[in-house]
């Protein structure tokens, strides 16, 4: 009986989502001589948001790419067909649908943690919680999205004026952009894995200094005004770790450091293990490998220090940028692997950031006998 009801809820919430897009493409049908795509499709988007925080996210996500389809058949040129004529259009359409699909799943997640905290009985620390998502989101998801939008409006308009130089750095600006976008929506996503409690590392042999300079790497854009040093013993072993996660935990480590301190800045990146220098052991033997990453910035006062890995939480004064989940994802997955971080401000200035993990190793003379 239950699962019949289900159902038909279900179908039910299907034919809302079809028919709430369906009235609002009808109404744009009518004034299309009148008013520009563009306005159409943000007012599809605006009928996405308000279903994701009434409905499940199937039917959300079935709204998402019924917009998406409607938008091209009956707004842009040519009509009712699916066929577009310009690049411009084409990635305008694209950038819809996946900003459809992000807002869609964000909202459906932030109204299933407001529903859990209201059963657990912390209502009131949730609406805090949301309120300041809210608050990080606006910027960090509308701001790259804005200069995505922002560009290909240019590249449509002046498409025949602008210079090809000018083009390049317009498309390195929305690289850029998308990248940060994507930085966001991973934090995001990393957040909600650690709120389920289903993080299972996969356990690896990970050489940490090519770990490392992979991070670097793709960080180079940002951290070209900053001096970063990478201290290490002339030999490493491999260490069994999830790779993934702990790539997560000095992406967001290092990302905090540039975020927080000026240009110029020096960031410090070390790895050691302990015992240093006896490679006698068998291969399998646990040992204790630390990555320290300090920098010389202006630290942390003592009372936000209490509340750094604390989730959505930045300190006073800081600058613009950041949504306060990185040090609490780095906390997460650093525990997750049976790890420990710690926080602490150097004598000369800066802070420094000390993980810690149990592992395996393998020497480098030992991968011959495997």
């Amino acid at each position: 009986m239950s699962r019949f009801i289900k159902r038909a809820q279900s179908k039910n919430q299907y034919l809302i989502s079809f028919f709430s897009v369906a009235l609002v493409a009808l109404l744009g049908l009518l004034a299309r001589d009148y008013v520009d795509y563009k306005v159409i499709g943000y007012l599809l988007l605006v009928v996405v948001s308000l279903l994701a925080i009434f409905l499940e996210i199937y039917p959300v996500l079935f709204a998402a790419m019924f917009s998406a389809l409607l938008l091209d058949f009956l707004f842009i040129h040519p009509y009712y067909t699916l066929h577009i004529n310009n690049t411009e259009d084409f990635l305008l359409l694209l950038l819809f649908f996946l900003i459809a699909l992000i807002n869609a799943v964000l909202t459906f997640k932030i109204r299933k943690a407001e529903q859990l905290a209201r059963i657990r009985e912390t209502r009131l620390n949730t609406m805090k919680l949301y309120n300041t998502l809210l608050d990080s989101l606006s910027h960090e998801l509308r701001t790259p999205i804005a200069t995505i939008m922002g560009g290909i409006g240019m590249l449509q308009e002046q498409s025949g004026r602008i210079t090809q130089e000018n083009k390049t750095k317009l498309l390195s600006e929305m690289d850029k952009a998308s990248l940060r976008l994507n930085h966001q929506v991973e934090n995001l996503l990393n957040m909600s894995r650690l709120e389920s409690g289903y993080i299972q590392p996969h356990y690896d042999w990970c050489d940490l200094s090519e770990l490392i300079y992979n991070v670097l790497d793709s960080l180079k854009d940002d951290l070209q005004f900053h001096r970063v040093q990478v201290k290490k013993n002339d030999y490493l072993p491999l260490f069994k770790l999830d790779y993934g996660l702990t790539e997560q935990i000095l992406y967001n480590l290092i990302y905090n450091a540039l975020l927080y301190t000026p240009k110029g800045a020096e960031i410090q990146i070390a790895i050691d293990f302990m015992p240093e220098a006896d490679f006698e052991y068998h291969h399998n033997h646990p040992m204790t490998c630390q990555i320290t990453i300090a920098d010389d910035g202006p630290g942390f006062q003592p009372d936000e220090m209490v509340h750094a890995f604390d989730k959505f939480y930045r300190p006073e004064n800081s600058k613009t940028g950041g949504t306060g989940l990185g040090l609490s994802i780095v906390r997460g997955f650093t525990e997750a692997q049976n790890g420990t971080i710690t926080l602490q401000n150097a004598e000369a200035g800066g802070a420094v950031f000390s993980v810690q993990f149990p592992a395996a190793v393998m020497h480098l003379k030992d991968i011959s006998h495997e």
